[in-house]
């Protein structure tokens, strides 16, 4: 690091209890100078009993501190100081939660006083704290306080230790880019805008809920009251419908007195109707009856002729039965003989075909014999093939024998592969369960880190899109040998690299990341693998000079893992380099650790950190148990593998051979079978030859003698057919007989059934004549008794009339209030009566219809009245009050109109800034930025927010800072140039930063180092705070800078020992060197 040639202030710190030289007053420059300083810029922080320290003052300069020194020396014990001393929550530093802890251990009380820059006089804040209460003493230049007078005081000097955005502690870096946009909108406010930017914003929000409680009271008023109205005015309806409902009751009463008399005259007028009905029917029905008599008459005269025709047709009927049975018996007669004759015949046309059938064999026969004893005559020259068939037989017999040698060598050829089958299925079974642990190893990565598993499945499905190698989560490719030893590299090795991709190439490693975590918003882990291998690097010393301490391997032996796994494994975390000992090596630990000197060592149950003092050559050391194994338990041999792999392409080609020694014997099994089949062949042609002479000399013999027996056995056609014509003639003279017969009784049936039809046409006559009669006689007869039930039915009816209208009478008389035997309508009725329908139909139409009007009106009463009345009142009152509201409603919006102005207009303003600075800031670091404010709903002011937006890669688009989509180091430089984007803004009069760039790389480190430099060393820049414990070499500083260097130990020099002057000459002295 290069040493500024001039420093304006100097870091003064006492440890190990050693007392202070100098006491701080109150006074306007606690060294001699102020110049540079902004009201409530800090000039002394002094310690006392404090975390680390004993005692310590520190002198910060008025732009930017730098506080460097290594950890566990001190650095974030003044920043937790800071926040205490000038009235700070424990929950700020995210530490413990009682500030009791904040005492030096072995202490009962500590205390922190600061002394800050006011131009009216420095204010100096002291706080002791005391262990055995948890209680702390507030003073306010050197004179005891309460601690609301010490918050006041802070207050009004715009320091808020509180803000993110002001004061940014170690452990709450992680939580600035967790802020919600409306979160860092109000820590931005508080920060760095005017001093009523806040107050307006929150008046604003306290206006929109005063008048969103307005808007609610003065809708539900005007609901309130328009339902009133609707009321009121349904009441006014009732109003005119209770006196309507009076005209249709006196309308219905009268209807009803009406009703009655005009019920009567109706009734009388159909009585009078039916009474002459009557006396018409009467007179109908005698007449009906006189003209029945002669139709009876008629019809008993033409009964009397009809029964003797009836009954001679009967008879002639039977006789023409008897007749027709006889002429059937005839003709069945004449058909039997018809059939007989047809047999006869058909029996000599058998014979002649039987005949014929016997010369056409017989000329057959002669024709064989011929060719037979011609076939015969020429075989008598062939010569003897017996020794050829002997030949035969002889290489039938050797192929018989190859073939027994061949299928003995093919059953040895399938027992062979049927071992080695089996042997590779054992095999596959072996490297099957062997895949089976790979399976269990996937199970548990999709189990604790599901957006890891499924980033492994797409990369499986995509691998073709990358062009060097990837590798799959470490977990999964690397195996260890012995599952004893999972549990030390589970523990040398962080789980977010178990769980990250291998990368051989940077531009995969990106493609691979803008897919999963930009598009598919999955959380993973990546890693690129050093360009030069570092898999086979030795150990910093062999392992044969370490066994006597215990030490059975390093690391790098106790896994195997691909190339660039185990190259990446190497460099990161050095696995080559770091040995596993056993309970050996834990007994003798001390001893290790003086004279081995490594880093890091594993016993057989716990781990040991060595780290050597920068300052001396003191060695301290740590340990830590070891925790079980949760990833790596399932081991998977690789040699056990390559040689399961090796063993089954062995098998594989056992079977294969085999397969083709068993394809040439069949080929040659066929090639024997084609060389037996042709043989045998030929020995069958041969043996027929043989044969074929003595088989046609039996032949000749056999259809000599068939030809003999069809000779014997000739048939007499000649007499068959005399015969037949005789059996023919006397069958037709029965014919004749029988046809005679059948012509006599055929005449009796015609001359019977002349006779039948001739009474028939008389009979039809006379039924005809008697149907007419009869159907004249029954039509006279319905006739009469219709006249009858007519007649007996108006009778009825002028009794019942007659019943019904006293009735009537009687109830008119009752319902007008009439006296008995009173039947004239009273003239005070006859008016009214007028005016109302005179049909009954018209009344019960009207009746019905003012009775349906009066049953509408329910529900009414006299109460309505009042009820109406009431009601208008309270609505003249709702309508006062509904006013007075919305004219508060109106001026509550001319308030927020009026507040909006004052605060959007400058907030905006501030924002366009910010954007302005961070933008620039990102701009120079070869990145994008933006900063803007969002809101939904303008008229929601508690849903404002500041929106944070970055770019790292070319590749990608502008995203939202959440938790989650950056990573570490991106988030740290997104929070870090934020916060020097408010720095020259200038309203609170420090900044703390504790450690923000743990996470960042090398570049992004230098390049935020620039311009933190360029912007906290500005002129128009209030004090900065810049805590690390490392800085890279060959940073660029400024002279405004002052750098306090943490020293803190058992080693380090007393004050009144320590001289800086001689400090820096001996660094230049080794620089020159």
């Amino acid at each position: 690091m290069d040493l500024p040639q001039k420093r304006k202030r100097i870091s003064h710190e006492l440890t190990n209890s050693q007392p202070s030289n100098r006491e701080a007053t109150p006074s306007t420059s606690t060294n001699g100078q102020a110049g540079g300083f902004v009201e409530g810029s800090i000039i002394r922080i002094t310690m006392r009993n404090f975390l680390t320290y004993d005692h310590s003052e520190v002198f910060p300069g008025p732009k930017l501190n730098m506080i460097v020194g290594a950890n566990g020396t001190g650095k974030s014990s003044i920043v937790c100081a800071i926040c205490l001393g000038l009235a700070g929550k424990t929950s700020v530093l995210g530490r413990g939660d009682k500030v009791g802890l904040y005492v030096k251990r072995g202490c009962s009380k500590g205390s922190v006083e600061i002394e800050l820059y006011r131009a009216s006089g420095n204010l100096i804040i002291t706080r002791e704290i005391q262990v055995e209460n948890n209680q702390s003493t507030w003073m306010l230049n050197k004179k005891h306080a309460s601690q609301k007078s010490v918050e006041e005081a802070v207050k009004e000097l715009h320091i808020q230790v509180g803000n993110l955005c002001q004061f940014l502690p170690q452990e709450k870096v992680g939580e600035f880019a967790k802020m919600s946009k409306i979160e860092l909108l109000e820590a931005t406010e508080k920060s760095v805008g005017p001093p009523e930017m806040y107050e307006f914003h929150c008046e604003l929000k306290t206006f929109r809920t005063k008048e969103r409680e307005l808007e609610n009271v003065c809708k539900e008023k005007a609901n309130f009251l328009e339902k009133a109205r609707q009321r009121n005015e349904r009441n006014k309806l009732d109003v005119e419908r209770y006196y309507m409902k009076k005209r249709h009751l006196d309308r219905i009463q009268m209807l009803e007195k009406k009703k009655p008399w005009v019920e009567y005259e109706t009734a009388r007028k159909e009585m009078e109707g039916v009474k002459k009905e009557r006396e018409e029917m009467k007179r109908k029905l005698k007449s009906l009856k006189e003209a029945q008599e002669p139709l009876v008459r008629k019809i008993l005269s033409v009964d009397s002729q009809l029964q003797p025709i009836e009954t001679q047709m009967k008879e002639l009927t039977a006789s023409v039965r008897e007749a027709t049975q006889k002429c059937k018996q005839k003709h069945d007669q004449l058909e039997y003989r018809n059939k007989e004759v047809e047999d006869i015949r058909q029996d000599l046309s058998l014979k002649q075909e039987e005949e014929a059938d016997r010369q056409k064999r017989i000329g057959h026969t002669q024709l064989m014999i011929k060719d037979l004893q011609k076939e015969l005559q020429n075989m008598g020259t062939m010569e003897d093939v017996t020794p050829q068939i002997e030949a035969v037989n002889a290489e039938l017999k050797s192929i018989q024998d190859e073939k027994a040698k061949l299928e003995s060598e093919m059953l040895d050829l399938r027992r062979d592969k049927d071992e080695a089958f089996g042997e590779s299925r054992r095999l596959q079974n072996r490297l099957r369960s062997l895949e089976d642990m790979m399976k269990v190893k996937e199970d548990k990565l999709r189990g604790r880190f599901r957006d890891t598993y499924t980033a492994l499945m797409w990369l499986r499905n995509n691998r073709d899109r990358f062009e060097g190698n990837v590798y799959e989560p470490m977990m999964l490719v690397i195996n260890v040998r012995d599952a004893r030893h999972a549990k030390y590299i589970e523990s040398h090795i962080p789980l977010n690299d178990l769980r990250a991709f291998v990368f051989q190439r940077q531009e995969d490693m990106e493609k691979f990341m803008t897919e999963v975590r930009d598009t598919q918003r999955l959380r993973v882990n990546t890693v690129i693998a050093p360009t030069e291998s570092f898999s086979r690097r030795p150990p910093s010393r062999p392992l044969d000079t370490l066994k006597r301490y215990g030490f059975f391997s390093y690391l790098r032996e106790l896994f195997d893992a691909p190339e660039e796994v185990m190259s990446y494994l190497c460099h990161q975390y050095k696995v080559n380099d770091v040995p596993i000992g056993t309970e050996k090596t834990k007994n003798m630990i001390e001893m290790v650790i003086r004279e081995v000197q490594l880093r890091m060592i594993y016993t057989a149950e716990e781990k040991y950190t060595v780290k050597k003092s920068n300052y001396s050559s003191n060695v301290v050391s740590s340990n830590s148990a070891l925790r079980p194994s949760q990833f790596l338990t399932s081991t998977i041999d690789p040699e056990e593998r390559r040689q399961l792999q090796e063993q089954l392409r062995a098998a594989e080609g056992q079977v294969q051979s085999i397969d083709k020694r068993m394809a040439a014997i069949r080929e040659q099994q066929g090639k024997l079978d084609r060389r037996d089949n042709e043989l045998r062949a030929t020995k069958k042609k041969l043996s027929e030859l043989k044969g074929k002479k003595r088989q046609l000399e039996q032949k000749i013999s056999t259809k000599q003698d068939s030809l003999r027996q069809m000779e014997q056995n000739e048939i007499n056609l000649e007499a068959i057919e005399e015969e037949t014509n005789a059996k023919i003639a006397a069958v037709n003279k029965k014919k004749v007989a029988i046809m005679e017969e059948y012509l006599s009784h055929m005449q009796v049936k015609a001359r019977l059934s002349m006779e039948k039809v001739y009474l028939a046409l008389q009979s039809a006559g006379l039924s005809a004549e008697k149907t007419k009669l009869e159907t004249d006689c029954r039509d006279s007869s319905a006739e009469l008794k219709r006249a009858e039930v007519a007649y007996t039915k108006l009778d009825q009816t002028k009794n019942s009339l007659l019943a019904t209208c006293k009735n009537l009478m009687s109830r008119a008389i009752q319902i007008c209030n009439m006296t008995p035997g009173e039947t004239a309508v009273p003239e005070e009725l006859h008016a009214a009566f007028s005016q109302l329908p005179d049909t009954l139909d018209e009344i019960d139409a009207m009746l019905n219809e003012e009775k349906t009007r009066a049953e509408c009106f329910t529900g009414l009463s006299d109460a309505v009245v009042d009820e109406y009345n009431r009601r208008e009142q309270e609505i003249k009152n709702m309508e006062k009050e509904l006013d007075d509201k919305t004219n508060a409603l109106t001026t509550y919006r001319r308030n927020i109109a009026e507040a909006k102005e004052r605060w959007l207009n400058p907030l905006k303003q501030l924002v366009d800034q910010i954007n302005e600075r961070f933008s620039d800031f990102f701009r120079s670091m070869q990145c994008a930025g933006e900063v803007d404010l969002h809101s939904e709903n303008e008229e929601e002011y508690d849903k404002y927010g500041i929106r944070i937006r970055v770019k790292f890669r070319s590749s990608t688009q502008l995203h939202e800072l959440t938790p989650h989509h950056q990573s570490g180091g991106e988030r740290s430089v997104s929070t870090m140039l934020y916060l020097m984007a408010l720095q020259e803004l200038n309203r609170c009069p420090f900044r703390v930063v504790d450690e923000i760039n743990q996470g960042m790389d090398p570049v992004n480190e230098r390049r935020v180092f620039d311009i933190v430099v360029r912007t906290a060393c500005g002129v128009n820049t209030s004090q900065y705070f810049f805590i690390t414990p490392k800085l890279l070499q060959n940073l660029t500083y400024a002279e405004q800078m002052t750098i306090l260097c943490v020293h803190n130990g058992p080693y380090m020099l007393p004050p009144h020992k320590w001289s800086e002057k001689n400090f820096i000459r001996r660094a230049k002295r080794k620089q020159t060197h």
